[in-house]
């Protein structure tokens, strides 16, 4: 509502510069006709038509499979978006990697080639580095303290920081936590040591991993299942729900509750395309989207003990690893990520006081 608010303000001051700055029209005699004043009211007969909104179709991506928590909130926001806009926002939706990696599909919405995309706050690091202060490992406590900051006033913060680059932040949806899988169990930093472990393509994540002693390896999501099968990587950090939901469970024997990190997936627009909306547009699929990741919120909460149950049915051993010392160990990395970031004192202070 925020930012369909400030789109209506918007709308409303320039439709009056518009007024002010038309002067008079051509009179029946020939003669120019002064401009009225800027207080008076037209005839009451007088009623103006509004143009009917041009139907806006987008296209939104996102790296996971086609039954995974973004694909069902993605549907889910399509749907609304259609019912909420009297069928003028039409939404279709592109599962795993169809139109790209993460990196790519930022691009592609900044430029407007693409509408939408869901998308986590790594991959918008290298364009917004104030976003690498979610690198830091052990930054939240848990999914529900994450969350909570995340939908305060510092959650919309991060959000407007993104239209000084071509996006419109609509939305948070839900942090999970992120554990190492791999080919072996990981209960204390020692065993994370040698480990080929594949990260997000973020420079925090890089840092993280080399200070616990891992040899951390970005690579593209989409790249990765591969890449633990034929043993290019000896397993990487996902969240329970990818795990089950991309077949990790097929080539990983452990998953390992590190909890390094809490990631969130953010719902963002290509401005180009928000700008094209009429208020009317912008207010309904500001609600879809709030109504959609309410819904993943309510998803992810049903489902998450699921998740671990399809692990052990799979063979998969869950390792209750050792996270106070994990964090210990982790504890240098935050300051050296923390020099990098853009203002990542202050901004750290604003989260933990969110908290």
């Amino acid at each position: 509502m925020r930012k369909f608010m400030s789109s209506v303000l918007v709308t409303l001051v320039a439709t009056s510069g518009l007024l002010v700055g038309c002067g008079g029209g051509e009179s029946s005699s020939g003669g120019k006709e002064s401009a009225a004043p800027a207080n008076a009211s037209a005839p009451a007969d007088q009623k103006s038509e509004s143009k009917p909104a041009e139907v806006i179709e987008l296209n939104l991506g996102h790296t996971l499979t086609a039954d995974s928590e973004r694909q069902i909130i993605a549907e889910k926001m399509a749907q609304l978006a259609e019912e909420k806009s009297g069928g003028t926002i039409k939404i279709s939706t592109f599962p795993q990697s169809q139109l790209g990696g993460e990196v790519k599909q930022i691009q592609s919405v900044r430029t407007g080639a693409q509408g939408m995309l869901i998308v986590s706050t790594a991959a918008l690091e290298n364009t917004y580095p104030e976003y690498s202060i979610f690198d830091l490992p052990y930054l939240f406590d848990s999914a529900e303290q994450a969350n909570k900051v995340f939908q305060s006033e510092v959650g919309d913060k991060f959000l407007d920081m993104l239209s000084d680059q071509g996006l419109v932040g609509l939305g948070w949806g839900w942090a999970n936590e992120r554990n190492i899988f791999a080919s072996k169990k990981v209960e204390t930093p020692e065993d994370v040591k040698g480990l080929k472990t594949r990260v997000m393509q973020a420079p925090g994540y890089v840092k993280t991993y080399e200070t616990l002693g891992a040899q951390p390896t970005p690579m593209a999501y989409g790249e990765v299942y591969l890449a633990v099968q034929q043993g290019t990587v000896d397993g990487g950090d996902t969240s329970p729900d990818q795990f089950v939901m991309d077949k990790f469970l097929e080539v990983a024997k452990y998953y390992n509750k590190t909890k390094l990190h809490y990631v969130p997936i953010v719902t963002a627009i290509s401005k180009s395309k928000w700008d094209q909306m009429t208020p009317d547009q912008q207010k309904a699929l500001q609600e879809a989207v709030d109504e959609a990741l309410a819904f993943g919120v309510e998803y992810n909460k049903t489902y998450y003990d699921k998740y671990y149950e399809e692990m052990k049915k799979a063979g998969v051993e869950i390792v209750e690893s050792d996270v106070e010392a994990f964090k210990k160990a982790a504890m240098p990395a935050r300051e050296s990520i923390l020099k990098e970031i853009p203002n990542g004192e202050e901004l750290l202070k604003e989260i933990e006081a969110a908290k």
